[in-house]
């Protein structure tokens, strides 16, 4: 589930929203089947699988809840590779929609959240509005990585501590097999019938989540809201 400055005296800390998706995502899992191999594997190799089939998939929907800077963030997006993504995500009680397309992120949330671009008397009028924003800017960097299926997949798995492989188990009715971080404490579980997707995530508290991982492949439409206000203009006015 980011060129404008954030208002001073904001008090959302996105590069540690972005830290704790790489903490639980770098967790790994317990549990497995034989049917595509990975059940029999090293651990290591396990997540290099569960890597390699999640970057030839073209699109993955993406659900859960992770903590970040100690405030609860839920997140529910469709990513899909190399184009983007949509859906949103609730930090601090506000829901701030999200997409990605064409190089450009699109925002709806309420007054709190646009006042970090603008003074408060604007932010109320354009609450429940769309905002538009360069996807390549700095300051929406963290927001905009919760919609790339390669950045919020590729690294999360490619940093990893030592590794234990669980015992096959299932998720949601799907054989699976576990690998667990045993530095972090994360455990990653992946599908060990068809594609080796990644099918969850969970790292227990303190610091911990859940993220799910399913409908791979399935067809989203990407498509920019219509009446999206440019947040260059505000900044200029």
């Amino acid at each position: 589930m980011r060129s404008p400055s954030p208002t001073p005296g904001a008090r959302w800390h996105w590069p540690a929203l972005t830290f704790a998706l790489a903490v639980i995502l770098c967790g790994c899992a317990s549990s497995a089947s034989s049917g595509n191999g990975v059940a029999s594997k090293a651990p290591a190799q396990i997540v290099a699988a569960a890597k390699s089939a999640a970057e030839g998939a073209a699109t993955v929907h993406v659900a859960g809840s992770i903590l970040g800077d100690g405030t609860p963030i839920a997140i529910d997006m469709e990513l899909v590779s190399g184009k983007g993504g949509q859906g949103r995500i609730v930090v601090e009680g506000q829901t701030v929609k999200l997409v990605n397309v064409d190089n450009a992120v699109y925002l709806n949330s309420g007054a709190a959240f646009y006042a970090r671009f603008t003074g408060a008397a604007a932010a109320r009028r354009l609450q429940g509005k769309w905002l538009k924003a360069s996807a390549g800017g700095a300051a929406l960097g963290p927001l905009v990585s919760l919609t790339n299926l390669g950045k919020l997949l590729g690294g999360a798995l490619s940093a990893h501590g030592p590794l234990s492989r669980g015992v096959p188990t299932s998720v949601r009715g799907q054989k699976a097999i576990a690998v667990t971080d045993l530095a972090r404490g994360g455990t990653l579980f992946v599908a060990s019938t068809g594609a080796p997707y990644p099918l969850e995530i969970v790292k227990p508290a303190p610091g911990g989540g859940e993220l799910e991982f399913d409908r791979w492949n399935q067809p989203v439409a990407l498509e920019p809201p219509a009446g999206a206000i440019n947040i260059k203009q505000l900044q200029s006015r």
